[in-house]
């Protein structure tokens, strides 16, 4: 089967925090590498999402043109997705010409069916800015759970989507200015509520969904479809081809989603291939294509009801997520990541204090997928010192070093196979399933204490046998096979971590010097792969450790520099 996985797109308006990275980018990643080493045929897609007042803004703040803005801004992110080992099969940009041609075609054919109208409304302009305020830069109290700061387009609080005109004491977001007032201007509007049975009758048929997803989703049908605009006055964004409307664009939540679609249109081009194959619901349903999103919970909404509206009421036959795997947020020491107030850790501060893998597995291993988790220094040092040094980091390096010192770094012959390897024959396989079995369902906490359990079950192994033990005693036999064992176990535990950990994967295969084909799965009989690496092997010795420890020291240090609320 094809797989189709995309991720929520990062917002050009600078470098992502761990809470956005955990969010959609990771976890889809994960779950691509996984798919990969089954064998199956995957397309990762993900883009830059660059239009809107935000852009303009930072672009204005930073005196250079926003187009030049949002090139600078995609090439760092890009590039700290790369150090971060994001497997992106593409990761282009919303401003492109096809997601242009795309965008006012999806609108043209929604226009055409009878799904927008035109309608003039009163929004909000600022007196102060001079400018009319697009909705997510009016700020104020939210009249649903109280909080304060509130944008004009969703409540961060509670996520419930918002009109500017709700907000308790509206002010703008770029002055602070409570000088502003409703003015008349022209918008086209998506109409939802005309759509809202054909979404329903397919919402429903989604009962395999998260929790958290359905919760959303039904949420919004509950409380009844408003129409949107999905139109603002800004100068940066798709432009719409209809008079009347030259000085406006199409609202970001609008043309962001539909990226998804022209992103791999942008990856064909680039290689050769045909996108159609990858979107066409002919092919989804004949079972041949299965589309899976990631995405935090704020995005919800628009996932779940406002870009699957767009595309049924378009009529083109493009693809509908299968699965969507909705995300809680990571918090930092309970509170928000907060750039302006130097709170939190961003992704390009991170990988230049630690490799990717540390904060790889720290964030799958405490992925916050039943509620809203908070990142601590005290945690993430726990998990690397507890998990990586202590189980992995310690099986590998012991296992390393004995083989050097018994047998010179080449795999040995001989001895009798025992209870021991029996029990690890058994062992490996129960938790093997259970960890296939978690990334299948995409339960990643869970899956990562799976993986942790292998780990284990490699240092109990040797434990048991202690070859050292054997050594002294004379029964070099004993210690042989123990050997290849733990050799072996060195490769599968490299293949099974590489979704989690690549960097670590492909340390530990290079040290195996490991073929193409020995890099995944040649049968599900584990007793085979068990003896895959055969007597006569070299093996080289890495000499160093595969993973450091994180200080208690090292921990005081990051919380004073990047803020806590001790």
């Amino acid at each position: 089967m094809k797989h189709l996985i995309t991720s929520a797109l990062p917002y050009i308006n600078g470098i992502k925090h761990l809470g956005n990275l955990v969010g959609s980018m990771l976890p889809a990643d994960v779950y691509a590498r996984y798919l990969r080493s089954r064998d199956n045929e995957v397309l990762f897609i993900c883009a830059t999402d660059e239009h809107g007042a935000a852009t303009e803004i930072a672009a204005a703040k930073a005196n250079i043109p926003v187009e030049e803005f949002c090139r600078i801004q995609h090439e760092l992110q890009k590039n700290v997705g790369e150090r971060f080992w994001l497997s992106f099969d593409y990761f282009g940009r919303s401003s492109s010409e096809n997601n242009t041609l795309l965008t006012q075609y999806i609108a043209k054919k929604l226009e055409e069916n009878g799904y927008i109208a035109e309608r003039t409304i009163k929004q909000f302009y600022s007196n102060t800015d001079k400018m009319f305020l697009p909705d997510r830069y009016v700020e104020g109290t939210c009249p649903h759970c109280g909080y304060l700061n509130a944008r004009g387009d969703q409540c961060e609080n509670c996520t419930r989507v918002l009109d500017p005109e709700e907000l308790i004491n509206p002010r703008s977001a770029i002055s602070s200015s409570t000088d502003i007032e409703l003015k008349e201007t022209k918008h086209l509007f998506l109409l939802q509520s005309k759509l809202a049975d054909q979404l329903e009758t397919w919402l429903h048929k989604q009962d395999s969904w998260p929790k958290l997803v359905r919760s959303i989703a039904d949420k919004w049908l509950k409380e009844g479809l408003l129409d949107r605009a999905i139109t603002r006055d800004l100068k940066w964004g798709v432009p719409i081809n209809k008079p009347g409307f030259e000085n406006k664009v199409f609202y970001v939540w609008f043309d962001a989603p539909i990226a998804y679609i022209s992103t791999t249109k942008d990856w064909a081009e680039h290689n050769g291939q045909d996108w159609h194959q990858w979107w066409d619901s002919k092919e989804q349903k004949q079972g041949n294509v299965r589309y899976t999103q990631f995405m935090a919970k704020d995005n919800i909404p628009f996932h779940t009801i406002t870009f699957p509206s767009t595309i049924i009421g378009s009529g083109e036959e493009f693809l509908l997520p299968d699965y969507i795997k909705g995300v809680n947020w990571l918090n930092y020491y309970g509170g928000k990541f907060s750039t302006s107030q130097k709170r939190g850790i961003f992704m390009d501060q991170a990988i230049n204090l630690y490799p990717s893998d540390y904060w790889r597995y720290y964030l799958m291993s405490n992925i916050p997928e039943t509620d809203d988790v908070s990142f601590s220094w005290e945690l993430f040092a726990s998990c690397v010192n507890k998990d990586l040094c202590g189980v992995l980091g310690n099986f590998f390096n012991r296992s390393f070093k004995m083989l050097s010192q018994y047998f010179g770094t080449v795999i040995p012959e001989g001895g009798t196979e025992s209870e021991h390897e029996e029990k690890l024959v058994h062992g490996l396989c129960d938790f093997k399933k259970e960890y296939e079995h978690h990334l299948d369902n995409l339960e990643f906490r869970k899956a990562a204490i799976a993986l942790r359990n292998i780990w284990k079950l490699a240092n109990e192994y040797c434990d048991a046998r202690a070859p050292w033990k054997a050594s002294k005693e004379g029964r070099m036999e004993d210690v042989a096979i123990c050997m290849r064992y733990l050799v072996n176990m060195q490769r599968i535990i490299s293949i099974l971590s590489a979704p989690f950990i690549p960097e670590f994967a492909k340390i530990t295969a290079d040290n195996l010097s490991l073929l193409e084909n020995e890099r995944a799965w040649t049968t599900d009989d584990i007793s085979v792969e068990l003896k895959s690496l055969v007597p006569g092997r070299e093996i080289k010795d890495p000499g160093i450790l595969l993973f450091n420890r994180i200080l208690p020291e090292d921990v005081e240090k990051y919380k004073q520099k990047f803020g806590s609320q001790d």
